[in-house]
This record gives C-alpha cells, structure tokens and sequence, in this order.
C-alpha cells in the first residue's frame, strides 16, 4: 500500500487527476485548435470563396461573417481560459503541484486578458469604423484616417491571436511533460 499523502486523501485521486488533466488539455486544444482553424482556414477561405462568388459585394460579405464567426469564437475563448484556471488550480489543490504552476497560471491569466482585450476593444473598435466608414474599408483611399486606423487594428488582432496561440503552445508543451 502507498504511503503518498496524495493517494492517501481520497481512493479515487487517480481518476480525479486524470478528469481534471483530461479537461485542462481539452480546453486548450479546443483554444488553440480554434485559433488555428480560424487564421489558416476559415477566414482565407471566407475571403476567396466570396470573392469569387460574388465579385461587387463578396469582400464586404467575408468580412462580415469572419467578423461575427471571430466575435462568437471570443466566447469559446473566454470558457477555455475559465476551465484552463479552474482545472489547473484544482490539480494544485489536489497535488501534486503541475510543473511551473505560477508561470502556467500567469500565462492562462494573460491569454484570457489579451483575449478579453482583442474581443472586447478592439473588436467593437473595428466594427465602430466600419460602421463608420459604411462600406468597405479597402474602397477607402490609402491615406484616408479610418483606413489607417482599420489596418493597425486588423494587425494588433492578429497579433494578439498569435500571441495567444504561443502562449497555448507553451502550456501544451508543459502539459506534455508532466508526469502522470
């Protein structure tokens, strides 16, 4: 029989480790896989298809629905990085402590600000312009304010998802390291 304190504190402490584990990188992939699937698929094939399919209003369309696909895979971000907090400091509570725990939480803290920021700010930054510009920002000229503005915010989004997703490649990376 094991004396280890942390088989000691409940018959099925395996299985618990083992839900909470399976959760924790489940919602990170899902997080990741998310991003991924966004920026190498669905948003250049949104813009090529349209395009393609309907020459006068196509890009206007793409951007509209990448917009709104964008803002409801926000909500599936803000719930991974709950679970992602939730299930890491559960396995801490339970023991034993996941490797470079504060780092892994702090990083979990900072994806969800960065995603919270992208969402929240710079989205309804983005959306305020367009709806501003009322049309197709790309019909505006090169120099013209609204479309300088658009295009430092289209970049900073991208950005913060690429700074999310090395962040979620980081603690995947630590995940798969971690004993069982």
């Amino acid at each position: 029989m094991s004396t280890d304190k942390n088989f000691l504190r409940d018959g099925n402490y395996n299985a618990r480790m083992l839900a909470l584990r399976y959760v924790y990188v489940l919602a990170l992939v899902i997080w990741l896989g998310g991003m991924v699937v966004l920026g190498a698929l669905v948003a250049p094939t949104t813009f090529n298809v349209l395009q393609v399919l309907e020459p006068d209003g196509g890009r206007a369309l793409a951007g509209a629905v990448f917009g709104a696909t964008l803002a409801r895979f926000h909500h599936v971000a803000y719930a991974a990085g709950a679970l992602l907090l939730v299930t890491l400091g559960m396995m801490r509570i339970l023991g034993p402590r996941p490797a470079h725990f504060g780092i892994r939480a702090t990083i979990v803290v900072l994806m969800l600000a960065v995603a919270a920021y992208s969402g929240l700010v710079v989205l309804d930054r983005i959306d305020a312009l367009q709806a501003l510009a009322g049309g197709l920002m790309s019909a505006l000229p090169v120099s013209d304010g609204r479309r300088l503005e658009f295009d430092r915010l289209h970049l900073l989004s991208t950005r913060l998802m690429m700074l999310n997703m090395a962040g979620a490649l980081v603690l995947l990376y630590w995940e798969a390291r971690e004993k069982a």
